[in-house]
């Protein structure tokens, strides 16, 4: 089983610096690409010093970009996704590879609570695996985890679905489990990121946390986030009609636009549901 494993990388020369030997040492035979994305620093020529093959960017397209990029180029028929910053340690790449053997096709490392960026991002991403979790009926333990290796042949038929900025992994394992491909979970060791430390930004981060409640939402089964949101304000709508019935004897308006707005967002689930099984329809 040949295989490749893409690092996608923006500015990660020190990172790349202690990863590469120990990708090469863990990993001899392997196909390893570094994708530079518009690095300003020396990481492409880091990269070509340890003589493995490098795809760079005139310009910053997007860790998704990046990832898109070097799945593309893959001559493995697994491909082994790693941050280039040092946080994952391709010792630990066997034991994702051993969890194919059993049947799956995406395995994914999933970090502990000591290993997320901040406490912040910890709760964020901790919301984000039980939602998922409900969603898709099945254990999610680590959502946004960047540390994972896949089928070739099966990631690329979502390529299409994957941003080329953030949330690669939401989209991808939405994507697998939407498509019953079989993914597991891995728990293993996050180290410190080597370079500059990631902040928390509020409203960037806000929204991007919006975003991604979204994305899982539509990536897989749009109607199970609509109905209960619609059945909430359906709810809603009749509790304050018993109320304005009992003390004024009428139907208000108020009633009339939650009832409407309980219809209107149920039949949009609906619309999406479709929206969604014809995204994932294979000619």
């Amino acid at each position: 089983m040949k295989v490749s494993v893409v690092l996608p990388a923006k500015n990660e020369a020190e990172g790349l610096r202690r990863t590469l030997p120990a990708l090469q040492a863990a990993l001899p035979g392997a196909e390893v690409i570094v994708v530079d994305d518009g690095s300003t620093d020396d990481t492409r020529a880091v990269a070509a010093s340890h003589g493995v093959r490098v795809l760079s960017s005139p310009y910053s397209m997007g860790n998704g970009a990046a990832i898109k990029r070097g799945a593309r180029a893959a001559g493995g028929e697994v491909i082994v996704f790693m941050d280039a910053d040092g946080q994952h340690d391709p010792a630990l790449i066997p034991q994702l590879l051993a969890r194919l053997d059993a049947g799956y096709d995406m395995v994914v490392g999933a970090r502990d609570g000591g290993g997320q960026a901040s406490l912040g991002r910890g709760l964020a991403n901790g919301l984000y695996n039980r939602l998922a979790t409900w969603m898709t009926g099945h254990r999610v333990l680590d959502l946004t985890s960047g540390f994972r290796v896949v089928r070739r042949e099966r990631f690329l038929e979502f390529l299409h679905l994957l941003p080329n900025g953030f949330s690669y992994p939401t989209t991808s394992t939405m994507a697998f489990f939407r498509s019953a491909y079989p993914v597991d979970y891995v728990p293993v060791r996050v180290d410190k990121r080597i370079g500059t430390a990631s902040h928390i930004r509020p409203i960037k981060d806000g929204v991007r946390f919006l975003l991604i409640i979204f994305k899982i939402a539509t990536l897989y089964s749009p109607l199970k986030l609509f109905a209960p949101v619609g059945m909430l304000f359906f709810l809603t709508g009749l509790g304050y009609y018993s109320y304005t019935f009992l003390t004024q004897g009428r139907f208000t308006n108020m009633s009339a636009l939650l009832f409407s707005a309980a219809v209107i967002i149920f039949l949009v689930g609906l619309v999406s549901e479709q929206i969604t099984s014809l995204t994932y329809r294979r000619e």
